[in-house]
């Protein structure tokens, strides 16, 4: 097969186990893409979002360094990767050189026909706007592109998927309720997380989520990389 000369800014690399989501504990190898067109303001990967930092890695490189672990999971995440200008190529390369299961995590604000098995679409609510971040110099365009249902309803019409929001205050939850309604998503493909990057702060909002996960009928998922190893890169 012809070797790729395509290339994508990648911030990291590493093998772990996916920490959120319905695929949590899989041993799975992040390729981490930098760029982000989005700006949360509680970010927990700011140096490829705030301040994008990485290396153009070819597609080559990257395939390779994803064999080399020897995992049947890849997680293709950001930042933002549906806005990665060879996002299409990766996919298809990690599919038909190495047949692995692929994630790929999104915010649903960007399409690209991309391969995966899992599309884990993070649509942002409100909490995630930065107005007094910066200055509140992204706030406008933070919250012009955080939520497109059209984009969404096509992702979850095109690929298996799930809609994990995350969550700061309760008042959350009607917003959480009005874009599942208005995309047409499957309740039972809702899951419901705790903001947090300290494990004191996830378990002290996640006793309140679990009684309205099951209130509302949505799964909760934990960030079980935050329990094991803290805000720490590469894990």
């Amino acid at each position: 097969m012809p070797r790729s000369s395509s290339q994508l800014k990648i911030s990291e690399i590493f093998y772990s186990v996916q920490g959120e989501g319905t695929l949590v504990g899989v041993p799975s190898v992040f390729v981490r893409t930098s760029g982000c067109n989005l700006r949360c303001v509680w970010c927990d990967t700011p140096y490829t979002s705030w301040q994008p930092e990485g290396e153009e890695r070819s597609l080559d490189s990257i395939v390779d360094q994803v064999n080399s672990f020897g995992a049947s999971h890849v997680v293709i995440t950001g930042g933002e990767p549906m806005i990665a200008p060879q996002i299409e190529e990766l996919t298809e390369e990690l599919t038909s050189r190495l047949a692995q299961h692929i994630t790929v995590e999104t915010a649903g604000t960007v399409d690209a026909n991309v391969r995966c098995d899992l599309m884990s679409i993070s649509p942002k609510l409100a909490n995630s706007t930065p107005h007094t971040r910066d200055n509140g110099r992204w706030a406008g365009q933070h919250e012009r592109l955080r939520y497109q249902p059209e984009i969404l309803r096509r992702l979850i019409q095109l690929y298996p998927y799930q809609l994990k929001f995350v969550i700061t205050d309760p008042s959350d939850l009607q917003q959480v309720n009005a874009i599942v309604s208005e995309v047409g998503a499957s309740r039972s493909r809702v899951l419901l997380m705790p903001e947090g990057v300290d494990a004191a702060i996830l378990a002290e909002r996640g006793r309140w989520l679990a009684d309205i996960a099951k209130r509302e009928g949505y799964r909760m998922t934990p960030r079980l990389h935050i329990d094991l190893w803290g805000n720490r890169r590469g894990v």
